[in-house]
């Protein structure tokens, strides 16, 4: 199983275009599938240049209805003419924002209704195609991230707070799955826990966004020793499994996650390129 990440907020190569989104190309021997499409078009010419054909894309999924990850879709749909796009029916009706860096809109304005015979919808049930798997986080044993507290929607009855009925998550695999976290907004405890629990299988590799935010001045989110626990917990009850994280799992807190997990984490950037080995 081939992986390239097309969009992150990091690139370690001057050729490569970097933003604050997330689309990763998966390429397995059933079919060809991306993870998100980043804020931008950016994915695009990224793409091309490490040699991943967009146009040949079979499935994209969508994480959830922020633009960090749907920004990119217009470009898509008008480049790529057949993929199936696999997303949730809650993602539409809904406008969302951000109150970080002053509050603000975090929708793309974006008429679906052309491109409805394309769409593959994922309310509460699951949805198997070709070994992929997507579903919604149902557990909730563990809290949320403290930085969901700034992100908000507006479903038809006023500012709310987002409660991201709109994010799904994708595993693939027999055995040893691999699973995409997107943003983790339901909490990567969470996710790992319903996806252990609907599959029954083991979780070899989790990638991902963690949503886990270095604290400053302005804004306190998880503590140190809250870090510590989620490390903890991650390596108590998936010792075998390996982590790789960016977008919107920050410095200080990807520093504390090693320090408890060691070679078991590792970060992702733009251009970044890995195979992983499927049972």
């Amino acid at each position: 199983m081939k992986v390239v990440v097309l969009s992150d907020n990091h690139t370690m190569d001057g050729l490569l275009e970097s933003e604050h989104g997330l689309s990763v190309y998966l390429e397995t021997a059933q079919c060809k599938c991306l993870l998100d499409v980043g804020a931008s078009d950016r994915f695009i010419s990224n793409a091309n240049r490490l040699g991943v054909d967009i146009k040949a894309v079979d499935y994209l999924f969508i994480s959830h209805g922020h633009a960090d990850h749907t920004g990119g879709l217009p470009a898509f749909l008008e480049l790529n003419k057949t993929a199936s796009v696999i997303l949730s029916k809650n993602l539409f009706g809904q406008n969302y924002f951000s109150e970080r860096y002053g509050f603000h809109p975090i929708s793309i304005d974006f008429d679906f209704s052309p491109y409805e015979d394309r769409l593959i919808y994922v309310d509460s049930d699951e949805v198997i195609i070709n070994e992929m798997r997507v579903s919604r986080a149902y557990r909730n044993r563990y809290p949320l991230p403290k930085a969901n507290q700034t992100l908000y929607k507006d479903a038809g009855n006023g500012i709310e707070s987002d409660d991201f009925n709109h994010e799904l998550i994708f595993s693939f695999g027999s055995e040893d799955l691999f699973v995409y976290t997107g943003c983790a907004h339901m909490g990567l405890l969470n996710i790992l826990d319903s996806v252990s629990l609907s599959t029954g299988k083991r979780i070899g590799t989790v990638m991902g966004g963690f949503h886990l935010m270095d604290s400053d001045k302005v804004a306190q989110y998880e503590t140190p020793a809250e870090v510590d626990s989620i490390a903890m917990a991650l390596n108590k009850d998936y010792p075998h499994t390996n982590f790789i994280t960016g977008h919107c799992t920050d410095e200080k807190v990807y520093e504390r996650l090693r320090n408890i997990l060691g070679e078991q984490i590792s970060l992702f950037y733009t251009g970044y390129i890995t195979t992983i080995e499927q049972s």
